[in-house]
């Protein structure tokens, strides 16, 4: 018998008070048409009502795939925990979610992407809950905000700490899940999932499994559906015991703005020289001085931002595989993708499930980590998961606490100022206009990365901005490499209002980083 619903149908099934697990990360994996149902029939009739959302990723974005906006609205969503949020740009409409989060209008809470995988796990074997240090120090801690993005939910903790063989922990309870909504590509009649044009595996089997064992509903996603017993076993990702209906919706994007691109899905390979290369710029000058804390053989996480642009700079250089990529949706090797379709990766060795890649971070397999900074402070603290004046500027931590848990080294790129005017010379970099305020602030507002924890685990970690290298010390931070051009007491101790000091024997960085030519990495 098929199990095949329509979105109503399927949305109609959800009952009251469910607590409702979503595998996709923005619009990769989104099941959007089921939760495009599920708004709709909130508005038809008033059901179902209180629900609680767990997205360890996210769920839509901002440019055309609503995801979790499409069930943002007051009486149908009562909770939500999410590892991101839909973000974008200043000059687009604030999303109906972010607005129900600062006006107190659902109990919200970031909680690291990793952790949130962890806990469909967890709960999917009756164990009791999440023990991790994953955290610790960081907003994520309940020492700060606990996870809480707004007062209603700190009004609910959802986190707490604890004493373990000796040891501090943080112990987030089951939040059992009694629905799942699962995006794939392909189902047989029985709901055998299978997902040769997605870009990710998403925990989507994780999260089936959690449901199957709390006798919940499992609802399926899909844009094609084919005989029972004509997928092969091993592709099979989801296997159709777990499923109990599947939705058509044979034009579901692949990802943000892609309704497919076979690279992405590794059905083909493209030419190196297909791919853009980054383009001449400050933030290629600090990608490339990134670059160079690379070596052949190293394995690399990538985040979001000035660090998505490090592959480029080895493409350029000649070496596009002397580096092995990591990204948090699942990606290995390839090339790690830019702007829209961020997430997702062309030339890929391997597709590892997200839940399995974020157990690699949490442990710290991997050699560096490439990440990106909003503000850091005189502690090394940085915030990239909050903006009080403009909150969704930013998607909110993502897998950027898990993997700096455990990272043995960190680089963190971005800007000094704000809105300063850099110009790129012969003799180097040149300030023509300082910004309207630095980056390097007294206390950041909300603390992603403890530079106090990264101390006492003996991480290292560099901060590579436009003007200067600075590195984590316990006299504070440091400027040890500078910009050729900037002048150290003008643009970097004063322009920091003393924040950050300059080493006496800090060494002037080279001009190849301003060429239009490679710069020579790996000579």
């Amino acid at each position: 018998m098929s199990k095949v619903v329509s979105a109503a149908e399927a949305a109609a099934r959800i009952a009251d008070d469910a607590v409702v697990t979503v595998s996709s990360s923005s619009a990769l994996g989104c099941p959007d048409r089921v939760l495009q149902a599920i708004g709709e029939r909130f508005d038809a009739e008033g059901r179902p009502r209180n629900l609680t959302t767990l997205h360890p990723i996210a769920a839509g974005d901002m440019y055309g795939v609503k995801g979790v906006d499409h069930i943002a609205k007051d009486g149908l969503l009562a909770r939500i925990l999410g590892g991101s949020y839909p973000s974008g740009p200043s000059s687009k409409p604030m999303p109906k979610i972010w607005k129900m989060v600062v006006e107190n209008r659902v109990a919200a809470y970031n909680v690291p992407s990793g952790i949130l995988f962890d806990m469909n796990r967890e709960a999917a074997a009756n164990r009791p809950g999440v023990l991790t240090k994953v955290g610790l120090e960081t907003f994520v801690d309940p020492k700060r905000e606990g996870c809480a993005m707004n007062a209603k939910a700190a009004e609910t903790p959802i986190v707490r700490r604890v004493e373990f063989d000796g040891d501090t922990w943080l112990h987030f309870p089951n939040v059992v899940p009694t629905v799942a909504i699962l995006r794939a590509t392909t189902a047989d009649e029985f709901g055998n999932l299978t997902y040769e044009h997605e870009g990710a595996y998403l925990g989507g089997l994780e999260q089936a499994i959690c449901v199957r064992n709390h006798g919940g509903l499992v609802i399926a996603q899909v844009s094609r559906v084919t005989k029972r017993g004509s997928l092969r076993p091993h592709d099979v990702r989801v296997p159709g015991h777990l499923v109990d209906c599947i939705v058509v919706d044979p034009d579901q994007k692949q990802t943000c703005e892609t309704p497919y691109d076979p690279a992405i899905s590794g059905q083909v390979m493209r030419p190196w020289d297909s791919f853009s290369l980054a383009e001449r710029g400050v933030e290629k000058v600090i990608a490339r001085r990134a670059a160079m804390e690379l070596r052949p053989g190293m394995t690399a996480n990538l985040g979001f931002g000035i660090s998505a642009m490090v592959p480029r700079i080895l493409l350029e250089e000649g070496h596009p595989e002397a580096v092995t990529w990591a990204i948090e949706q699942g990606a290995v090797g390839g090339m790690p993708l830019t702007g829209f379709a961020f997430g997702c990766a062309s030339n890929a060795d391997a597709f590892v499930p997200s839940p399995q890649q974020f157990i690699y971070f949490q442990g710290g397999g991997f050699d560096i980590s490439f990440l990106s900074f909003l503000e850091v402070d005189v502690e090394g603290n940085v915030n990239v998961s909050k903006l009080g004046k403009k909150p969704y500027l930013t998607a909110g931590c993502g897998g950027f606490v898990d993997i700096t848990a455990g990272a043995k080294k960190i680089v963190f790129s971005g800007w000094f100022e704000a809105g300063a005017q850099v110009e790129l010379t012969a003799e180097g970099i040149q300030i023509a206009a300082p910004g309207k305020f630095t980056k390097m602030v007294e206390a950041v507002e909300h603390v992603t990365f403890s530079g106090a924890r990264s101390r006492e685990l003996g991480q290292e970690v560099l901060y590579v901005t436009e003007r200067c290298v600075i590195r984590l010390t316990d006299d504070g931070l440091v400027a040890t490499e500078i910009m050729p051009g900037i002048d150290p007491e003008r643009d970097i101790v004063a322009a920091s209002g003393g924040r950050v000091r300059v080493a006496e024997d800090a060494i002037t960085l080279p001009l190849s980083l301003l060429s239009d030519a490679p710069m020579g990495w790996g000579q």
